[in-house]
């Protein structure tokens, strides 16, 4: 079914002028038709973004609620020439993120699922930014088949650093000489922090909250919360997330964009490495490549490891980095403190909604034996802060998801369906009752084995059931990795699951089986989000493990997940934000996401933001850095209540992200 000019009625505020559809920077589109048909799989585009800077889209996919039940949003990069399609399966809600082709960066599904009956409006709408975006739609329709991707650029857009050609910004790098005088330079100065009264782990020697005991440790003193240094001294954690030289540049289907790549021979076989698995798009094997590696290698030569190694942990302990965040390279534990992840977080063969397990399972449990025994090498580590359990579960992003709901969806008879049966047997005796209560009607328990679609909205008291056993499930979700990884180490903190938000309430059940519970909060001010917890009796240390702030004035085409005015601005942002941490009476550590900048045309997912510390050639951006140290100069005063945050709010920008 291709659509025509004809058939695409637009959003106000949108217009054609020629070929080219322009809509307004408060965020635009088209409407399309509702497609009831199974058959109709894929939305094939084939787009051109005229604008300057890259684009964020949805498709925002409603049935009878205001708010659209499902969002696919996806992202361009300007000047391509680009077709590509969009999976219609995806609105069934069993993916987050699908994976991407060539022509885009990351694809994420928001929602929860619509079946196509229950589809009554459609649109392919831009996300709100600063100014009007022009695009041409060179192609749109809906096929039964995936349309083959491709994508043409009229020119190189990533010169040998790395580095985006289209646009020019102070401190662009433009000779290989000068850039090798600089890294030299970062290498040969001192690795010490630059304060007085910091402990060899980064705590605060004027403030002794216990005696040492070797490990880091969390402590309550009048009505706030602290961590401590093995020594016993306050601790608060000043992180950086991906402290890492990777290799993490996506480049199949890209080579023709960038200028001369190194041969792939013995030398330089570290700066490239097969796609690592992400999503379900497999158009073509992936190829990633190392710029930074590249950089250092030019720099140091072969042996430039080592290197980067002693010239990075310098650079962070000058800025006041007390701490090596999430995905760090673990080379360099031991150099200064870490967190990390359980390596694997425990699964079954058999899943009820997205990456949620059948936890109800004796495989749930004799698989979280098997992950925690990846923490038996560090338990001795007095370096180590701690590890979450793991990073952003996907079943999580569903606001308000009723877990059970899917348990009685699946037409698997799982663990949890069997526990469930008993749980509701419990509860009303006999089928009678549960019919009665839910308003529907039950023979027998064992009618709850048969799938049952949105059975939380069949009645009040189904909703009240079936939350309260989704308790049940989420604290087995939590309790049983966590008890296992007890068992191994004893010594160290367990920091929580780094929940993306707070989706529901029910998200905190079992939180008593943490030391530390753990949020990742892109907001300009993290306070809401730390009160979130607080308000729902989470009586823990909180430590956020990702925010950041991007801008589009250093050579990236995508700010990120907060967007800021410019460099300048990303400095007084780390600043407002970092201290609001510090000075919440549960805050103990928020870790910037992340150290280096994504690659312009994207990382393995197709982010390409400018989130860096430090930009693709290892060079610290210089107000961020200098806003970093005179932070954390200030940061223990701050977290005692003995100076107050600093007032000065940045000027924000609507993001783009993806």
């Amino acid at each position: 079914m291709n659509l025509s000019m004809s058939d695409r009625r637009l959003t106000e505020g949108a217009r054609y002028e020629k070929d080219t559809l322009i809509l307004p920077a408060s965020g635009g589109g088209m409407y399309l038709p509702e497609v009831h048909s199974e058959e109709l799989r894929y939305l094939n585009l084939h787009m051109q973004l005229l604008s300057d800077h890259a684009q964020a889209f949805e498709l925002r996919v409603y049935g009878d609620e205001e708010q659209p039940r499902v969002t696919i949003r996806f992202g361009l990069n300007p000047h391509y020439d680009a077709a590509f399609s969009l999976d219609l399966n995806w609105l069934d809600g069993h993916s987050l993120f699908p994976g991407h082709s060539a022509g885009m960066q990351k694809i994420v599904c928001h929602g929860s699922r619509i079946t196509r009956q229950e589809i009554r409006c459609t649109t392919l709408v831009t996300m709100p930014g600063t100014e009007p975006v022009h695009v041409r739609i060179l192609g749109l329709s809906l096929d039964a088949s995936q349309a083959a991707p491709s994508l043409s650029c009229p020119s190189k857009q990533i010169d040998r650093f790395g580095q985006y050609i289209p646009k020019n910004w102070p401190g662009k790098v433009t000779d290989g000489e000068i850039l090798k005088k600089t890294l030299f330079s970062e290498y040969e100065s001192s690795a010490v922090y630059p304060f007085t009264g910091w402990s060899v782990y980064g705590g605060d020697t004027s403030m002794p909250l216990e005696a040492p005991t070797g490990f880091f440790h969390r402590i309550k003193k009048d009505g706030r919360w602290f961590l401590t240094d093995p020594l016993g001294y306050a601790f608060f954690s000043l992180g950086a997330d991906c402290v890492a030289a990777r290799c993490d540049a996506r480049i199949d289907g890209l080579e023709d964009l960038l200028e001369a790549l190194p041969s792939r021979d013995h030398d330089t076989a570290c700066l490239y490495e097969p796609m690592r698995d992400f999503g379900e798009r497999r158009d073509r094997p992936g190829l990633m490549f190392s710029y930074e590696r590249w950089n250092l290698m030019r720099t140091f030569g072969r042996n430039w490891k080592p290197a980067w190694e002693k010239m990075i942990i310098g650079q962070l302990m000058r800025m006041g980095i007390n701490t090596l965040g999430n995905w760090s390279d673990p080379d360099l534990f031991g150099r200064m403190p870490y967190v990390t992840s359980l390596p694997s977080f425990p699964g079954t063969s058999h899943f009820i909604f997205r990456d949620f397990p059948d936890v109800m399972s004796p495989e749930y449990e004799e698989n979280a034996r098997q992950c925690a025994k990846a923490l038996e090498q560090r338990r001795d580590d007095p370096w180590m802060i701690g590890y979450f359990l793991r990073n952003e579960p996907a079943w999580a992003f569903v606001d308000h998801l009723i877990i059970a709901d899917e348990v009685l969806r699946d037409p698997r008879n799982t663990y949890s369906k069997d526990a469930l049966v008993r749980f509701l047997r419990d509860r009303y005796r006999n089928a009678e009752s549960l019919s009665a209560a839910w308003q529907m009607s039950f023979s027998s328990f064992e009618d709850l084995l048969v799938p049952i679609e949105k059975a939380s909205e069949k009645s009040p008291q189904a909703k009240e059931d079936l939350r309260a056993f989704s308790a049940l499930l989420i604290d087995r979700y939590m309790r049983v990795p966590a008890l296992a990884c007890r068992e191994v180490d004893p010594n160290h903190m367990i920091l929580g699951m780094r929940w993306a938000w707070i989706s529901d309430p029910l998200l905190v059940t079992g939180w008593d089986t943490f030391d530390v519970f753990s949020i990742n909060c892109y907001a300009v001010d993290p306070t809401p989000a730390l009160d979130r917890v607080r308000e729902l009796k989470v009586d823990l240390p909180i430590m956020i493990g990702e925010f950041h702030f991007g801008a589009l004035d250093a050579g990236l085409p995508a700010t990120g997940l907060e967007a800021v005015k410019d460099q300048e601005n990303r400095a007084i942002a780390y600043r407002y934000y970092t201290q609001r941490t510090a000075a919440h009476p549960q805050g103990v550590g928020c870790h910037w996401f992340q150290c280096y900048d994504q690659f312009a045309l994207g990382r393995f997912d197709g982010e390409n933001y400018n989130i860096g510390l430090f930009d693709i050639t290892l060079r610290p951006y210089p107000a961020l850095a200098r806003a970093v140290q005179k932070t954390a100069s200030e940061i223990y005063s701050v977290h005692a209540g003995l100076l107050p945050p600093v007032q000065d709010r940045p000027v924000s920008l609507p993001m783009i992200a993806y």
